[in-house]
């Protein structure tokens, strides 16, 4: 199967990377493109990728996943000089405190009253659902277009916001799990405390002894000069693999890592690298929604009804981050287009698969709790990719008209 898997995916990467200025201009992305071309080729429709639905094959989604937030956080991470990121740490706070916490209560409210499942299989998604996804996120703020129409405090918020959440979302994951489960409120207090704050130590000291071992290397000329993607790659690697060993929240640790490595180097070292980054974080995203595509649980999707799918969607689409954003508009010191462009731009994907998977490893699979999810996933993955390029000219010609308001 695997060969089947890299021949779909790097097909699509080969296409996807040939018309690449035409898929930025037109409605569309690369994980949207992925997960159709998941699903055109799964069990249901070619049959060439015979994969296991979700729902029985989440342990390896799990896993995959995680590898790829991992490097998405640290791209992320090192993506704006380390002053940038310092002077939004107000800002991001909010988003990720009272933003955050917003998002999960009013999902888990809406779950609980459209499919009509008890507190903890709510509580389930609405931890889950909640973390704006880094890696849909990336295909909103960067690129030419974005860069060119969005300011840059818009686009740096969304992108620290979504790189941070994916690992402070697990104490309200914890919590979920406690409610659903068995796991005592004590112990999942304990268990946050102890992933938390020792991803955040463990990730600050790997990541700033990693930027001063490069940059002493560097000074001796004991290293050749090359990429260095290739560095902060296998550091996110490293650190992923050693926080998993302690049973720390690996992918904080890797975001944070990155931040401590970003305030090591020179502002040069990593405009050079911004576009390498971002390829890589492009085409790697292709293969996860290209194999969640053909592991799609449509029997499960059926019987949740389709009224009620409709309904979740529109009511999490629409309801689970904009009115908290508008809500935040003061605090987060945005103007009314800044803040509907992020209102509606917090994309659910990588991060909400992780964690829905995460509580099924913990828990045992929940047909209801993945296939609500793992629905809202592809929901927004279409909802997003198509509403990118429309969404930058709606945010283009809002900017016009204020500023000839102004005059």
């Amino acid at each position: 199967m695997l060969d089947e898997i890299l021949t779909v995916t790097a097909a699509l990467a080969l296409v996807v990377a040939a018309l690449s200025v035409h898929i930025q201009r037109a409605p569309l992305s690369g994980p949207l493109l992925a997960l159709l071309a998941g699903i055109v080729f799964g069990p249901q429709v070619l049959g060439v990728l015979d994969l296991p639905t979700v729902v029985e094959g989440h342990k390896e989604l799990h896993e995959a996943s995680r590898l790829l937030l991992a490097v998405s956080v640290m791209a992320v991470a090192l993506r704006y000089p380390f002053h940038d990121v310092r002077s939004r740490a107000k800002p991001v706070a909010v988003l990720l405190v009272a933003a955050m916490l917003g998002m999960a209560l009013i999902t888990t409210a809406l779950s609980a009253a459209v499919l009509g499942v008890g507190l903890g299989a709510a509580a389930l998604l609405g931890a889950a659902l909640c973390p704006t996804d880094p890696v849909l996120a990336s295909s909103v703020v960067t690129g030419e277009p974005a860069e060119k129409t969005i300011t840059a405090r818009t686009r740096q918020l969304l992108s620290l916001e979504s790189g941070a959440n994916d690992g402070l979302a697990l104490p309200l994951v914890l919590a979920a799990v406690a409610i659903a489960g068995t796991l005592g409120g004590t112990d999942a207090l304990l268990e946050s405390l102890w992933q938390v704050l020792g991803a955040v130590v463990f990730g600050a000291a790997a990541g700033a002894l990693g930027g001063r071992v490069l940059r002493k290397a560097e000074e001796h000329r004991s290293v050749q000069s090359g990429p260095l993607l290739v560095y902060t790659l296998l550091l996110a690697l490293l650190v992923l693999g050693a926080a998993g060993l302690m049973r720390l929240d690996g992918v904080l640790a890797v975001f944070v890592s990155g931040l401590a490595f970003n305030a090591t180097s020179s502002v040069s070292e990593r405009a050079d690298e911004d576009k390498n980054d971002e390829a890589v974080n492009r085409f790697l995203v292709l293969p996860l929604f290209v194999v969640l595509g053909a592991m799609i649980p449509w029997r499960e999707w059926g019987e949740l009804g389709w009224w009620r799918g409709i309904l979740l969607v529109l009511g999490v689409l629409l309801l689970r981050r904009l009115p908290v954003l508008l809500a935040l508009k003061r605090p987060l010191s945005l103007t009314w287009r800044d803040t509907l462009f992020m209102g509606w731009f917090g994309p659910i994907g990588v991060s909400a698969l992780f964690y829905l998977t995460m509580e099924a490893h913990r828990l045992g699979a929940d047909p209801t709790v993945l296939a609500a999810g793992t629905l809202v996933i592809a929901a927004s993955t279409v909802a997003h990719g198509v509403t990118t390029t429309p969404g930058l000219s709606l945010y283009s010609r809002a900017g016009e008209k204020g500023r000839e308001a102004a005059r």
